[in-house]
């Protein structure tokens, strides 16, 4: 499957994934640091965003400190504009968050970090368990 079809894959189940995680209350999630994934579709969900390497490589260059897409492009040797679309995936998905800065020259500027610190899957008896671990904000 090539990466276009992919990507429309995931945009088709993002709202799924979106309604899951916009039921838990913030402080909660801030207080336990982890949520166990349980619904199959949103399991599905989240793992076709990861299973994207761009994405995965964006969340890794952004899990300690924000960064601006310039500054992932040239980390992680991506095109910008695959930066941003990979980056509007991961930010309807939840799983980045985003901020804005006025630079000194007067321009906007956007800061993405993620909100993941961790994944955990497992595959057993035919079922998979998804558990996600939080960035401490």
């Amino acid at each position: 499957m090539n990466q276009k079809c992919r990507y429309v894959s995931c945009t088709a189940h993002k709202s799924v994934l979106i309604s899951y995680i916009q039921k838990i209350p913030t402080e909660d999630m801030q207080i336990l640091n982890q949520l166990k994934i349980e619904e199959s579709k949103s399991k599905e969900s989240f793992l076709e965003v990861l299973s994207d390497k761009y994405c995965r490589s964006i969340l890794e260059a952004i899990m300690d400190s924000p960064k601006s897409a310039i500054e992932i492009s040239h980390e992680k040797y991506i095109p910008l504009s695959t930066v941003y679309r990979r980056i509007q995936l991961l930010h309807d998905s939840k799983m980045i968050q985003t901020s804005g800065v006025i630079t000194e020259e007067g321009k906007r500027l956007f800061l993405y970090r993620s909100k993941i610190k961790e994944i955990n899957t497992s595959f057993h008896d035919g079922k998979i368990d998804v558990n996600i671990v939080f960035n401490k904000e």
